[in-house]
């Protein structure tokens, strides 16, 4: 759009200055045929301002003169206009001297076509008026301080919105602290002390108690990441797809016949994603150990140009007759499917059971 623009400004510029000097009705001789040539240039010259100001500037500014010494007393139009772009670029010093050279020598150029040296300072001072150029170059400075205050005020906004942000998660990891860490630290403990207690017996440990104890280091270790995430957000979190069969070794130790299956070859995968991709397979696992009544699951994840894929399955007492009731693990593993642009699907299976099944794209995260 701004292209288009561009193109408008400067093909009417150069319309205008053709217009003004064919109403002078200058021959089409090879001067005026020049002349013609300099101010359509001159005019078109403009569609480069933005990338290039300095050489528009300078361009526009052999236009005027170029067209002033074939005899053209044209306003000068398009050097105006590079003067406000130059300024609006920063460029205050080039736009300065360009402007003061001009000033100067145009009374030459007036002379060069054959005027009087009196005319020829009048001609001059009609063709590039100080008050317009003035003018020109501080609208083009105003605007510039305009755009660099807004700009200034947005990196304001996210600065200040940046530090809420880490304020608040500062705030949270004390609150994490302060209520978690201490239980459990103790059901750790109690748990390290009981098995403990029955190895120096000569006792059978329970599963479920050596399920209790490794769920508190687990949670003690979750819990340590939590909070140096929270204090530290440039901090990648520590658990990720690399660390999947850790949580299926665990899931067997619950008596869970758990399998891992991987397909395809890991390249760069997001850290977004890799941490997403080991919460979907937690969540899961945890889901069958506390409701599923499944004697066995498996964890399928499938690496894949575009995409990772990971389903969850288990041979649990769901059925498609059921409807599966969304807590809050379900709703947390959709939002963050959902927040990575991704898929998610979890249902009942056909033959029994449950699935959880999601596609999260690791060529459009960071």
């Amino acid at each position: 759009m701004s292209r288009a623009r561009d193109w408008l400004i400067a093909a009417g510029t150069a319309a205008i200055l053709v217009v003004a000097g064919a109403a002078e009705h200058r021959p089409a001789t090879g001067a005026g045929l020049l002349g013609y040539a300099l101010l359509a240039v001159g005019g078109l010259a403009l569609v480069t301002r933005r990338r290039f100001p300095v050489a528009v500037l300078v361009i526009t500014g052999l236009c005027a003169w170029g067209y002033q010494a074939m005899g053209f007393d044209v306003f000068a139009i398009a050097y105006l206009i590079a003067v406000y772009a130059a300024m609006r670029a920063g460029r205050r010093w080039a736009t300065v001297a360009a402007s003061v050279l001009m000033l100067g020598t145009l009374p030459l150029a007036a002379m060069v076509s054959g005027l009087p040296a009196g005319e020829a300072f009048a001609q001059a001072r009609s063709v590039l008026e100080l008050a317009w150029l003035i003018a020109a170059g501080a609208a083009g400075e105003a605007l510039r301080q305009a755009e660099r205050r807004a700009d200034e005020a947005e990196r304001t906004r996210e600065e200040s919105a940046l530090r809420r942000a880490d304020e608040e998660r500062l705030h949270i990891a004390r609150e994490l602290h302060d209520s978690l860490t201490h239980q459990i630290s103790v059901i750790k403990i109690q748990a390290e002390a009981a098995v403990h207690l029955a190895r120096k017996r000569g006792e059978e440990v329970p599963e479920g108690l050596l399920a209790i104890r490794e769920a508190g280091r687990e949670a003690s270790r979750e819990l340590r990441a939590t909070l140096e995430a929270l204090r530290d957000d440039e901090k990648s979190a520590p658990y990720g797809l690399d660390h999947v069969p850790d949580l299926v070794r665990r899931a067997r130790t619950t008596g869970l016949d758990a399998t891992l299956t991987i397909e395809g070859r890991r390249a760069d995968v997001p850290a977004a994603v890799d941490r997403t991709g080991y919460r979907i397979v937690q969540e899961s696992l945890t889901n069958i150990a506390r409701h599923a009544a499944a004697a066995s699951a498996s964890v399928r994840i499938d690496y894949r140009p575009d995409a990772v894929a990971i389903r969850v399955e288990d041979d649990g007492r769901a059925t498609p007759a059921s409807e599966p009731v969304p807590g809050v693990g379900l709703l947390g593993m959709r939002e963050r499917v959902t927040a990575l642009g991704g898929r998610l699907r979890a249902e009942p299976r056909r033959e029994g059971g449950f699935r959880v099944h999601a596609e999260l794209p690791v060529g459009r995260t960071s």
